[in-house]
């Protein structure tokens, strides 16, 4: 069979591209409440109002202003954004010269469920966001991943097609997803192993132009 011609490679965010510390971010809402980090966290993730505020249908200072009276706790949209941001560890994950040299080759992406008090603070810290040359956010496509409408948005934009396409992403389920509409799917687990795993590409990972 003739070798697949890889065009893009779309990366998810966090816990591939940044690490993520949910522990050390809830702790600043869970010392003014009577719950720990973990449970702070699951009580956020499992609000009737998540999925709004990570597709787009909740602005931040209604998110803000949900989310303190849900807990409980009183704080300005700026202190509360300073706490929402803390999960964003600012030690990048992959090397941005590997991005780098991907992106001389490749047009890269990123996909990722997040929201717009995040999406502002990783473009703002993170230098190596220059390498993507699109950026697919659920809160902007008013789609989240496992749905089709995200990979499909992001395939758009890079202007071609699922078997031409390699998604990266630590959520198994999210790879899979990836996996049913054609994508190589690449499950994350460490820099080393996702170099490797890209490695028996090298002979079939097509350089553009």
């Amino acid at each position: 069979m003739e070798p697949k011609k890889i065009r893009a490679i779309i990366f998810d965010i966090g816990r591939v591209l940044v690490r993520l510390d949910i522990a050390g971010a809830m702790g600043g809402l869970a010392g003014m409440i009577s719950l720990t980090p973990q449970e702070t966290w699951a009580a956020i993730e499992h609000d009737p109002r998540w999925r709004d505020w990570q597709e787009g249908r909740m602005s931040p200072r209604d998110w803000q202003l949900h989310i303190c009276r849900r807990l409980g706790v009183n704080l300005t949209f700026e202190q509360f954004s300073e706490i929402w941001n803390r999960v964003l560890d600012s030690t990048p994950l992959l090397d941005g010269a590997f991005l780098e040299s991907l992106s001389k080759r490749f047009c890269l992406a990123v996909l990722s469920n997040t929201d717009p008090i995040h999406v502002a603070e990783l473009e703002r810290r993170f230098d190596f966001f220059r390498f993507f040359k699109h950026r697919i956010y659920s809160c902007v496509v008013g789609a989240s991943k496992p749905s089709p409408l995200i990979f499909r948005a992001a395939l758009q934009a890079c202007k071609t097609t699922a078997d031409n396409a390699i998604y990266i992403d630590d959520i198994p389920a999210y790879v899979e997803a990836a996996r049913q509409l054609g994508m190589t799917g690449v499950l994350f687990h460490s820099p080393e192993q996702l170099m490797a795993d890209l490695e028996p590409f090298g002979a079939k990972l097509q350089q553009k132009g």
